[in-house]
This record gives structure tokens, C-alpha cells and sequence, in this order.
């Protein structure tokens, strides 16, 4: 990815300014931190036009001496020993309340099943985001059906998803350095050359360095190995409101949590996946659990080159973090807006297995598993069902999901067949009279 133009440098531009007397006609154009509610980068800035009687470099000035007014430093310094900063501008903190509310509060329906779609999503796409190159549709079946992972790929997506596991398990646990370690472990187990390097921070002759192969060059140079212990012990700290004088919203902390680790990338492989992990302990621990069913790296695998800038626009501006809290905000709506997209076309299936019910021979009363499950097999009727799979997929029981296709198949609408040392469900092949279609 090729670097972003940084920044001119604000106190030369300040300096000039006062050494020609325009500092002060500057101040009384009392300009905004944002353009048209963008918090736009200079290297987009440049290419606009200035407003009346200024250049695009005295209007950038004048730009950041508003955002300057707004930056709350942040503990976490960059690799030259700068602080790291964000600022909350109107229009971000209008988003920000706007999804506080929806994660926090809001009551969706049909959630259940949507848990585990999300789990899935987000385990297969955080993966993908790293290379792992398995299939959609072979990952999702080797992750219901519980089956070994084949190769590197494979094994990357399933350490995936017992990491999401593993911090929900762990969601009303405070972080620790120990709490991190195992997360690396849990992601990378059996994926890295040097297999001790699992759940363990790299070491200096390690050179790390995040590589742009297209572009040829260097992008980001994290800080010393010797640094990690006690940056890491920082980032716990603040993921645990453990820093006097100093409040943060959740969902801010949550993004910032994410940023930090991948800024430090405090191990030789595996920060990415490590850092978007984070992300969904933060905000469960703090109480979201709207959270759990969404996946933000499905969004990110169709914009990285977005992600990747939301970065670099932070190291290339004054370590400004409120490009990459903006960048997420938008990616957690996109997730959010998918959910409702899934429940929207969900509740149609419901109401449309409900109908055909109305005329069938069925007279007891089905929950919605297996409305959907019925919606599923009148489109897929090769289809084998298991109670395992069932169970995962669902998220419940093993007696209830038992229970589910029991009742399914006394009512003829599956049949159960022994298959090895487990009892499969096929369709009954008069499915579609029975419901009256």
C-alpha cells in the first residue's frame, strides 16, 4: 500500500503564519476539525479546494488548529517517544452515541442462531484477512461438523474460532499479559515456523517490520522488542480503567485496544487476528453483547486497503488516532446493518414456513430452529442432518437440539437413519406436500 503524503508540519505552518500576520486572521475563521463532517486526512485535503483567500496548507492549519482545541492524549507513545491522541469532533461523537446505543441496549429478535453465524463469519474472515485461503463454504462445513483442519489455512480459521470462544468464556475476566499470551497461543497454535514463538513475544533479532510487497517499501516500524513487557502491561492497564485522570468510552477503548496492539505488533506473527480479538473481549467485558453477533472483519475483508490506510493516516498525522476510530465506527455500522439484513431475511423465511404450516399436517407448535430448519431443507432436500451440527449452529443443547429434529422426524418431515455411530435426518422425499406446497 503505498505511504499516504504526511502531513505538513503544524508548527512551521503556525510559525510562518505569524512571521507574515495571518496567525490571527486564521483563528477568527473559528474553522471546524472537520470538512462537511469528514475528518479528512491531508493527503485528500490537498486535492480540494481551499476556501476564499487561503491555500490548501493554511487551510489544513487552520483545520488542525480546531482539532488541536479537541486532542485528548492517549499513554501509548509511537516508536520515536511521541504520544498517541485522538479528538471527538461533533460529527463522530454523533456516530459514536448512535451505536452505543444500538450494541448497549437495543433489543434485536431471533438472535440466537446468529450468534454462532457471526462466530463463524468472523473466525473465517479474520483468517482470510491474514492469507488463509480455504473457502468460505469448506471452512464454514469443517466448523460445524467439527472436522480436523487439513492445512495451515484450515487451522488458522479453526484456531480462529476457538479464540472467539475462548474471550467469551473469559469475558468477565480482567486482561492480563498472561490472558494475551494465551490468545496469541490459542490463534497461532501449529501455524508458525517456529512453534515457541506461540504465545510469546517476539525478540529483537526477530526485525520486525509490516512490509508493503506491491509498493516495495517499509509502512510501519513497531517499537522494540526490549519495549513489549511494559507497553503490553500499559495496554492492560488501560483495557482495565486502571490510568488515573483518565475516562474513555468503551467503544473508543475497544477500538484504541485493537490500534495498540497492532501498532506494537508485540509478536512475529498472529497481531492482526490478535488485535480484532481484543476488540470483541473489550467491548463484552464491558457489558455489549449486541457484540457477539456481528463480525467486523467480514467488513474489513472487503475494504483493506481502507484498514490498512485508517493506520498509516494515524503515524502520518501527529500519531492522531481518531482516523482509524472513524474507520471502525464505520465498519462496526456496516456489521451492524448486515445483522439486520441476516434477522430481516430470517423473520421472512419464518413467515413464509408459518404460512405454508397453516395447510400442512403439522399440529404442533415449532419453535423457530425448526421453521428454519424446514426453510433450509425444502431448498437443500440431499441435505444430512446431525444433532451436533444442529447444536452449534443454534447454540444450544444437545438434548435440545435432540429434541428438535426428534420432533421433526415423528411428524414425518425427517426421517431418521443410523449413520455410523451416529443417527443422521434426512428429508422425507413428500416434504413439500406435507406443508401444503
Amino acid at each position: 500500500m503505498k505511504l499516504p503524503k504526511k502531513s505538513p508540519n503544524f508548527e512551521k505552518l503556525v510559525k510562518t503564519l505569524e512571521m507574515d500576520g495571518d496567525l490571527s486572521k486564521l483563528i477568527e475563521m473559528q474553522m471546524g476539525p472537520t470538512v462537511q463532517d469528514k475528518y479528512l486526512h491531508w493527503d485528500k485535503l490537498r486535492y480540494k479546494k481551499a476556501p476564499e483567500g487561503l491555500d490548501s496548507e493554511h487551510w489544513w492549519c487552520g483545520i488542525k488548529l480546531a482539532r488541536r482545541s479537541l486532542y485528548q492524549l492517549l499513554p501509548f507513545l509511537d516508536y520515536h517517544g511521541n504520544p498517541h491522541q485522538f479528538a471527538m469532533p461533533s460529527s463522530v461523537l454523533k456516530t459514536l452515541n448512535e451505536l452505543n446505543e444500538i450494541l448497549y441496549g437495543t433489543p434485536f429478535s431471533l438472535l440466537d442462531d446468529s450468534y454462532v453465524h457471526a462466530q463463524i463469519e468472523e473466525a473465517i474472515t479474520s483468517s482470510q484477512l491474514e492469507g488463509a485461503s480455504t473457502t468460505h463454504r469448506v471452512a464454514k462445513e469443517m466448523l460445524l461438523k467439527g472436522r480436523k483442519p487439513k492445512d495451515i489455512s484450515e487451522r488458522m480459521i479453526t484456531n480462529n474460532y476457538q479464540a472467539m470462544l475462548f474471550i467469551r468464556e473469559m469475558k468477565e475476566e480482567e486482561l492480563t499479559v498472561k490472558m494475551v499470551f494465551e490468545l496469541h497461543k490459542i490463534l497461532t497454535e501449529n501455524t508458525l515456523d517456529d512453534a515457541e514463538m506461540t504465545g510469546q513475544f517476539r525478540k529483537e533479532s526477530d526485525d520486525i517490520h509490516v512490509w508493503d510487497p506491491v509498493e516495495q517499501q517499509v509502512v510501519h516500524t513497531p517499537p522494540k522488542a526490549a519495549e513489549l513487557p511494559k507497553r503490553l502491561e500499559l495496554l492492560c492497564d488501560f483495557a482495565n480503567d486502571r490510568l488515573e485522570n483518565f475516562s474513555i468510552d468503551p467503544l473508543v477503548k475497544a477500538i484504541l485496544l485493537h490500534y495498540c496492539l497492532a501498532y506494537d505488533h508485540p509478536f512475529i506473527d498472529g497481531n492482526g487476528r490478535t488485535a480484532r480479538a481484543l476488540f470483541y473481549w473489550s467491548l463484552l467485558h464491558a457489558g455489549y453483547p449486541l457484540i457477539q453477533y456481528i463480525s467486523i472483519s467480514e467488513i474489513l475483508r472487503k475494504g483493506p486497503i481502507q484498514y490498512g490506510r485508517a493506520f498509516l493516516y494515524t503515524e502520518t498525522d501527529d500519531n492522531d488516532t481518531t482516523y482509524f476510530i472513524v474507520h471502525q465506527l464505520e465498519v462496526i455500522s456496516k456489521a451492524i446493518n448486515a445483522l439486520k439484513d441476516h434477522l430481516k431475511h430470517k423473520i421472512k423465511e419464518t413467515e413464509e414456513i408459518d404460512k405454508l404450516l397453516e395447510n400442512s399436517q403439522a399440529n404442533f407448535p415449532m419453535n423457530h430452529r425448526q421453521k428454519a430448519l424446514l426453510v433450509h431443507a425444502l431448498k437443500h432436500p440431499k441435505t444430512h442432518y446431525f444433532i451436533e451440527i444442529h447444536r452449534k449452529c443454534n447454540d444450544v443443547t444437545y438434548d435440545t437440539a435432540r429434541n428438535d429434529l426428534l420432533s421433526l422426524a415423528k411428524f414425518g418431515f425427517l426421517i431418521k437413519q443410523k449413520q455410523g455411530k451416529a443417527f443422521s435426518f434426512v428429508v422425507a422425499p413428500n416434504l413439500k406436500s406435507l406443508l401444503g406446497s
